[in-house]
């Protein structure tokens, strides 16, 4: 009998799933809701539990200003809006992104500008300077999967053609690179608050900047009324518009603040325990064919939302990804993901063919399967793993190292 589960024999890990349950529920996160649905569960300005972890979060990343949304993707709209984007504007984008990153551009009338990624998934920064024409107001870079990007050079490009520069945090909350946290290298950054991030409230979103204006424009976005009445100086040719806004309401729920900020307490400490198994997953498994862990840079510090490493066939006799992954989920690493709605934007209908749902962009768009290789080959040869929070997994951390392992030493009966 094969020693591999697929084929018969016994698996590698017997436990059930989950095996990475996010958020963890726990007596603290019961007791912070139920003290916040006693005080209130819906804040029209800015004052409470919204107050409280606005500045928090600010202070705790040393900015001025910070703007709770429903979403990462209202965050990153408001991001974008605060900015003054206008149509017709071009932003340089990465190819390998969420999608959201880059879609509320479609909102505003501004030209996603593509841009390929280098050997970790993120944008790369030598391919941005040939994308720049008179045309171009900014450049939005995501940290993916929590790997900061190569932001000295990426700074540098900014700063020499006056471009703005905005960041993607969503995965990467507390990730530093060359000792300074991501979300503080450029004009504004906006995380994701969802229910998978390293810290949520189940669904949210928060921005933040230095910029006043941006952060005005933010309001006015989706936050009318008394909440823009008390933050925009009357002074401000914005004011007369407090009480309509732009006529969007985008607030956060109290409930999804009060337990993201309870989550935000812990985020030291998860990413401590975070990178002592990224780096003992790394060190069993670099030495593995068919596997390039991570690339990371030099005085990076990801946060590891995941650990996404690439599977390399030709070194496992022609083995395809396929087969493989299914080989290692039958071993019992069932939270093994082949991520797909995280992907090259360009294989996307909505950036071939926007104008069927935005008429604005009829002609304007015309990416296609091809343009760019290194995102579509990192993307087709991904496989992520969770990166756990708590020193009690490390068996179960092992357990799937070594379920890795047994599939490469014995890939042969696969082929």
């Amino acid at each position: 009998m094969s020693k591999l589960a697929i084929l018969g024999g016994k698996k590698t890990i017997e436990r059930p799933a989950p095996h990475f349950p996010w958020p963890v529920i726990t007596s603290k996160i019961e007791k912070v809701v139920l003290k916040q649905l006693h005080e209130s569960v819906s804040i029209y300005n800015r004052s409470g539990i919204f107050e409280r972890f606005e500045d928090q979060f600010a202070s705790f990343h040393k900015r001025k200003h910070g703007l709770l949304t429903n979403s990462g993707t209202t965050a990153i709209y408001s991001m974008f809006i605060g900015a003054d984007l206008k149509p017709g504007d071009e932003v340089i984008c990465p190819a390998y992104t969420f999608y959201a990153s880059v879609t509320p551009l479609f909102f505003i009338g501004a030209i996603p500008v593509l841009c390929d990624a280098d050997e970790s998934g993120n944008i790369d920064p030598d391919k941005i300077e040939k994308l720049i024409t008179k045309k171009t107001k900014g450049i939005v870079v995501t940290h993916m999967w929590g790997v900061p990007c190569q932001m000295d050079k990426i700074v540098k490009i900014c700063k020499k053609h006056k471009l703005l520069l905005f960041e993607d945090c969503s995965h990467a909350h507390g990730a530093k690179y060359k000792n300074k946290l991501v979300g503080t290298f450029g004009h504004a950054a906006a995380w994701s608050l969802q229910g998978q991030k390293i810290i949520t409230g189940g669904e949210g979103g928060i921005l933040l900047t230095n910029d006043k204006k941006i952060y005005d424009r933010g309001l006015l976005l989706g936050h009318y009324n008394k909440r823009c009445k008390q933050e925009i100086s009357k002074n401000s040719s914005f004011y007369k518009y407090a009480v309509t806004g732009m006529g969007l309401k985008l607030r956060s729920h109290p409930l999804a603040v009060a337990i993201a900020q309870e989550q935000f307490s812990h985020l030291n400490k998860w990413l401590k325990q975070k990178r002592k198994f990224a780096k003992q997953m790394i060190k069993r498994l670099e030495i593995l064919p068919g596997i390039s862990c991570p690339k990371l840079l030099k005085n990076s510090n990801p946060s590891w939302y995941a650990f996404v490493f690439q599977y390399n066939k030709k070194e496992l006799n022609g083995l395809s990804i396929n087969k493989f992954f299914e080989a290692i989920q039958a071993e019992g690493c069932l939270e093994a993901d082949m991520p797909g709605s995280t992907c090259p934007l360009n294989i996307l209908p909505l950036f071939q063919k926007p104008g069927k749902l935005f008429p604005y962009y009829k002609n304007k768009l015309h990416y296609k399967i091809g343009d760019f290789p290194i995102a579509e080959k990192f993307f087709k040869n991904a496989i992520k793993l969770p990166v756990w929070v708590n020193s009690k997994d490390l068996n179960l951390v092992n357990l799937y190292l070594d379920a890795i392992e047994k599939v490469i030493n014995n890939h042969k009966e696969l082929l």
